[in-house]
C-alpha cells in the first residue's frame, strides 16, 4: 500500500477511537545555512533551491555530515529526510543530538540500510550521563526512500519523544526519581551524517556495503530548530517554562498519542531493550514509566 494510503488508514482508525491529541507545532522550513553548517567532506554535500534542500553522498572514500551552529537545552527539532534508495546495506543515515563532554547526553535516530526489497530499520537510543544501551528498533510503515518524511524530537524537562510524521514512535520520560539520569543540564548540538557501518548496520554486519552501487545519496530539507539556545557551559534554559514545547500539554503524551505509540509497538517494533531479558535480566526502571513493559 502506498505511503499516503497507509497514513490515511492510520488516521481514520485512530480518529474513530478517540479525540485528536496535542501534536507538536508544525515545523518551519528554512534553508540549510540558517541553522546548520558542514562538518566534514564538504565536497560530498550538494545544495539545491538556494540551500532549501541538500544531498549527502557516501562513496568508498568517505561519507559526510553536518551540525547545528548553535547548542540547545530543550526544544523541538525536525528534519525532512529521503533515505538512501535501492541497495543501501551497510550504510547508516543518522540524525541526533549530542552534548560535548565525556559523560555525554545523546538522543539518536539512526536509519540502517538494507538489501533491495527489505524494509529499512529505524534505531533510536538515548544516552544519559555517558550511558546508552537503550536501543529500540522498528520497521517503518512506508517506503522512506520514495518521498520526504519528517523525523523529529521533542525534548523538555519531562520527556523526550521521537516522532515520525507526527506519529510518536518512542517516549523516554524523566525518571530521575527512579535513579535514572535524564538529560537536563547539558546543551546539545544537532548532527546528521551518512557513513559506512557495514561492520554492524545490516543484519549485524553480515551484509556488507556493495560499493558498485555508490554513490549512496540521502536528501534533506526542512532544517527546523525551535530550541532554547545556550552556551555549551549553560546549566539551565533562560526561558524555562515560557516556550510552547515547555507547556503542560507537552509534559506527557495524551490518550490519542499513546494509542498511536501502541500501534507502532505492536505492529512494527522488532527490538526493545526493555523486553530483552537475556541482555538485561532485570528490567530498567524507566521502562514501566515509558509504558514499554
Amino acid at each position: 500500500m502506498a505511503a499516503h494510503a497507509w497514513a490515511l488508514v492510520l488516521g481514520l482508525v485512530l480518529m474513530a477511537s478517540g479525540a485528536m491529541g496535542t501534536a507538536p507545532r508544525k515545523p518551519v522550513a528554512v534553508a540549510f545555512g540558517r541553522n546548520y553548517m558542514p562538518t566534514w567532506a564538504f565536497d560530498h554535500i550538494k545544495y539545491f533551491n538556494g540551500g532549501s534542500e541538500i544531498q549527502l553522498s557516501l562513496d568508498k572514500y568517505t561519507g559526510t555530515g553536518f551540525q547545528s551552529k548553535g547548542s540547545y537545552l530543550f526544544g523541538h527539532f525536525s528534519m525532512d529526510i529521503k533515505l538512501v534508495a535501492g541497495d543501501s546495506a551497510g550504510t547508516v543515515t543518522a540524525f541526533y543530538l549530542s552534548s560535548q563532554n565525556s559523560e555525554h547526553d545523546e538522543i539518536d535516530f539512526e536509519f540502517l540500510g538494507n538489501r533491495s526489497g527489505q524494509p529499512y530499520i529505524v534505531q533510536t537510543n538515548v544516552f544519559t550521563g555517558g550511558k546508552g544501551d537503550r536501543e529500540q528498533r522498528i520497521y517503518l510503515w512506508f517506503d522512506p526512500t520514495a518521498a520526504y518524511h519528517s523525523y523529529s524530537v521533542l525534548w523538555n524537562m519531562y520527556q523526550i519523544v521521537f516522532f515520525v510524521d507526527d506519529v510518536p514512535i518512542r517516549v523516554f520520560k524523566n525518571s530521575k526519581d527512579l535513579g535514572v539520569k535524564f538529560p537536563f543540564n547539558q546543551p546539545m548540538k544537532l548532527y546528521s551524517s551518512l557513513w559506512n557501518a557495514d561492520d554492524w548496520a545490516t543484519r549485524g554486519g553480515l551484509e556488507k556495503t556493495d560499493w558498485s552501487k555508490a554513490p549512496f545519496v540521502a536528501s534533506y530539507r526542512g532544517f527546523h530548530i525551535d530550541g532554547c539556545e545556550a552556551s555549551v557551559e549553560a546549566k539551565f534554559c533562560a526561558t524555562q517554562g515560557q516556550r510552547w514545547w515547555d507547556q503542560k500539554e507537552f509534559q506527557d503524551l495524551d490518550a490519542f498519542q499513546y494509542r498511536r505509540l501502541r500501534w507502532v509497538r505492536s505492529k512494527y517494533t522488532i527490538y526493545n531493550y526493555c523486553t530483552d531479558r537475556k541482555r538485561y535480566p532485570a528490567m530498567s526502571p524507566e521502562c514501566r514509566r515509558d509504558r514499554d513493559a
